[in-house]
């Protein structure tokens, strides 16, 4: 028994040792305790400011995107059916336009994505964090504290050991020596040993209390899910911007097949459609062969101009070519009504003739150039920039661009047309359920109302056929003019003559004797010796006919429409042009007068 006890006190040294060890250990490691609260608010700090990035980023994304959408909004603004877009190239513009503001679209996407999924969540995070980190360090200092108390129990603990152990060396003294004693009682013995016993016991109460190191391991635990929750974030916040990517790519797959649309040759057929006029184009100008007195010699193949019997040449003849000089390449002298006009000289046989024109194509020839002639002034209306005055019947227009606008307002007739006939027909089945059910309504309320659209519906076939009538008499005389033009071609093209093998031109054998057409010798008069005249400063109504029997004055017929191209200088006469270019004065207060807008003060005067 007595070994036993004799090795329990070295036994609890070792232990009690080590316990010292490990205690001591951690108290020298507490300075790092402030570094890992350091180092976890660093963590929480750098998550808010990445949190912080991302939302400048989506910031920058919502800016771009309404920066896009305020771009499409400002180059396509809404318009009206008529402004319409009718070339490829106008058409794709605004396909790119469509196409970028779905672009837009998919940036706010990302904005919202960004916002939502990555921010949001960051932000969420780092409040947990926070939370967390609280509780931790709270743990950490009640450890801290626990710690305190134990290094001071354990100091206690330790003095009180070093006086237990003295006593139980002094027990133990004791012992060695009652034992050695005869004369000592057994009693005494083991009252020694119980002594012994106690005071072994009582060294050591708290040789297990050491604190472990739970709080630095939390926090550990906590950063680290702080780093994992991170690159959770930087992938999230790329999958945000390969999500759009498709959406992206379709919408640059749309602008590559709006450029591929653009079409030129279909432009073209656009511009062709909006400014065809429908005139015929005028007729070649009949050709003076200036060159049909050169003939050449027999002899010597020289060339010479024939002469008169007497040798001296025709005055007639120097006169006629002239005059036709004059007439060709400027404006034709008029003769006087005493003089004939002057007559072709003739060739002997063999010689060299004028070329023939028959008298249905000179008479083509003025229609064309007078048809010409009367819409000049009109045209040079719309050079200049001023508007022609809109009439009911669009003749103002020219024949293509009339009967456009006459067939589209047919078609906008026949469907106003359509849906009044509608609601004729729904009203009349309503009086018929009315007349059926009396309880439902009053048959007699709905008549004014049927009265109403069948009225509405002669007025619309009243305008209807008349605007048909007009479209039928621009294609009646579109129709004529395509037919006259082949048949006038032809006889321009017709071949006068055949071309002699010494290479001058000699007329066909049944053309030799016949004498050329003699052209009414004031045919051309007054053709082209008007100046360039007036624009017109605006247009006018006449309220009254007036005969214009004195000079100067113009004819006009009541509700006629003229323009206006001098205003009233305070004389009461106004100056106007009809359309066919007819210029005259006419009484102001016989007309209402209303000047556009670019002329000298936008006035109406009755």
């Amino acid at each position: 028994m007595f070994p036993v006890w004799h090795q329990q006190p070295s036994d609890r040294s070792n232990s009690l040792s080590l316990d010292l060890f490990l205690f001591s250990a951690f108290f020298l490691d507490q300075d790092q305790f402030d570094n890992l609260d350091k180092h976890s608010q660093w963590g929480i700090d750098f998550l808010e400011r990445y949190a912080k990035f991302v939302k400048e980023r989506l910031e920058i994304e919502q800016a771009y995107a309404k920066q896009l959408r305020s771009l499409v909004k400002k180059y396509c603004p809404k318009r009206s059916k008529d402004d319409e877009p009718r070339f490829t190239s106008c058409l794709s513009f605004y396909s790119i336009l469509n196409e970028l503001n779905d672009y837009a679209g998919q940036r706010e996407v990302v904005a919202e994505e960004m916002g939502h999924k990555v921010y949001g969540e960051l932000m969420r995070y780092s409040q947990d964090m926070k939370g967390e980190r609280k509780l931790h360090l709270q743990e950490g200092r009640k450890t801290q504290q626990y710690l305190d108390q134990c290094w001071k129990h354990m100091d206690n603990s330790k003095k009180k050991f070093e006086r237990e152990c003295k006593e139980a060396e002094k027990s133990q003294l004791i012992y060695e020596r009652l034992d050695n004693d005869i004369n000592a009682t057994k009693s005494e013995v083991e009252k020694v040993v119980c002594v012994i016993l106690i005071y072994s016991t009582s060294v050591f109460p708290n040789q297990g209390a050491v604190c472990r190191e739970q709080g630095c391991r939390n926090l550990q635990d906590m950063d680290e899910r702080r780093t994992v929750k991170l690159g959770e974030m930087y992938r999230s916040f790329a999958e945000v911007e390969r999500r759009v990517i498709p959406i992206i790519s379709k919408c640059l797959e749309g602008m590559v097949t709006a450029a591929k649309n653009v079409d030129e040759r279909r432009d073209s057929g656009v511009v062709v459609e909006s400014f065809k006029s429908g005139f015929e184009p005028p007729g070649d100008f009949p050709f003076e062969d200036f060159s049909q007195n050169i003939q050449r010699t027999g002899s010597d193949g020289t060339i010479g101009t024939p002469k008169t019997e007497g040798g001296k040449p025709d005055p007639k003849h120097a006169v006629g070519r002239t005059k036709n000089k004059l007439w060709l390449f400027g404006k034709k002298p008029k003769l006087p009504p005493s003089i004939p006009p002057p007559s072709l000289p003739s060739f002997p046989s063999g010689h060299f003739q004028p070329p023939k024109f028959s008298t249905e194509r000179i008479a083509n020839h003025l229609s064309e150039m007078r048809n010409a002639k009367s819409k000049i002034p009109s045209f040079r209306a719309v050079k200049r920039g001023v508007r022609a005055p809109t009439l009911e019947d669009l003749s103002h227009l020219p024949p293509e661009q009339r009967r456009k606008k006459l067939q589209q307002r047919i078609d906008e007739l026949n469907k106003e047309l359509q849906k009044e006939m509608d609601q004729r027909d729904a009203l009349n089945k309503m009086k018929d359920v009315y007349e059926k059910n009396p309880q439902m309504g009053d048959p007699g309320s709905l008549q004014p109302k049927i009265s109403e659209t069948i009225c509405n519906m002669e007025k619309l076939r009243s305008e209807i056929h008349k605007n048909e009538s007009w479209l039928a008499e621009v294609e009646g005389k579109h129709g004529s003019r395509s037919e006259r033009r082949p048949s006038a071609d032809v006889n321009h093209h017709a071949p006068h003559g055949r071309e002699s093998p010494e290479g001058s031109y000699t007329d066909d054998h049944s053309q030799e004797h016949r004498s050329p057409p003699q052209p009414d010798p004031h045919e051309f008069d007054d053709e082209f010796d008007d100046d360039d005249p007036l624009p017109a400063i605006g247009h006018c109504k006449a309220l009254y006919s007036f005969d214009g029997s004195n000079e100067g004055t113009l004819v006009m017929n009541e509700n006629e429409v003229l323009y206006v191209i001098e205003i009233d200088k305070g004389d009461g006469w106004t100056r106007v042009r009809k359309q066919g270019g007819e210029e005259g004065y006419i009484p102001t207060s016989y007309v209402e007068i209303t000047l556009e807008k670019n002329s000298k003060g936008a006035v109406t005067y009755i």
